[in-house]
């Protein structure tokens, strides 16, 4: 058999070089068409961090949510639905993951994944509209599902605030292990974004597109209340379904 020339062996690995360039090319311009069409939807957005590994492109030492937190300090301040800014930053930082800052135009009631998929049927079986969800993580104990709601608000006088038991900051995430209500001062990703041991795939991503109108999140808190009450029963260290005070 004819020995393959080395001509031949550079145009092979030409091609399959060019074959990869265009497949990122492909993937940069999806990443920023999804970023874009969630800032159209009305969703401040903000660049995170991003998986390296296992481990959290920050700099904290044994970081306790990896690829899951805004870069800045000022994130709050800098989340923005500016098409021209976030194509900025989705080009200068190709491997961010990006949050969205609820609790301006959208909350979000985030469940266990095995929880949200039987509050999703439940809810849809009923013809309740149900708005934007996503999903991070298919796991369906450490998995999390996040449906997309109208806010609460931020108003000017406080006294017109209602907290509850379920509302969710970053730093009190352990305390709610079932479902979580993040408004005011609280974040989430938004997809596309990758998880720590992901494939290059991201592991979040939409179930159920961001353009569609956002619900009273009290037409979904049965559903989901009730969902992780009995998915609190099932799971291995029976967590409860929300905070116990």
């Amino acid at each position: 058999m004819e020995r393959e020339s080395r001509f031949s062996r550079w145009l092979r690995r030409r091609s399959r070089g060019g074959a990869h360039a265009s497949a990122v090319q492909e993937a940069a311009r999806v990443r920023e068409d999804l970023l874009l069409t969630a800032a159209a939807a009305g969703f401040p957005l903000a660049p995170a961090a991003h998986p390296e590994g296992y481990g959290c492109s920050c700099d904290r030492i044994g970081c306790p949510t990896p690829g899951r937190h805004p870069v800045s300090f000022a994130w709050q301040t800098q989340a923005t639905t500016d098409p021209e800014q976030i194509a900025r930053w989705a080009a200068g930082q190709p491997s961010a993951n990006f949050i969205t800052a609820t609790g301006r135009t959208h909350d979000v009631l985030d469940v266990p994944v095995g929880a949200g998929r039987a509050a999703l049927e439940r809810l849809e079986d009923a013809g309740v509209e149900v708005g934007p969800v996503a999903v991070c993580g298919t796991d369906p104990w450490s998995g999390r599902m996040l449906f997309f709601t109208a806010t609460r608000g931020t108003p000017e006088d406080e006294d017109e605030w209602w907290p509850c038991e379920l509302d969710c900051h970053p730093e009190t995430l352990d305390d709610h292990p079932g479902l979580r209500w993040h408004c005011r001062g609280s974040y989430v990703l938004v997809p596309p974004a990758r998880l720590p041991g992901d494939d290059p795939e991201p592991a979040v991503g939409w179930l159920r597109a961001p353009e569609r109108p956002l619900p009273d999140p009290l037409t979904l808190l049965e559903a989901l209340t009730d969902a992780c009450a009995a998915h609190a029963q099932e799971e291995p260290d029976h967590a409860a379904p929300w905070p116990v005070r």
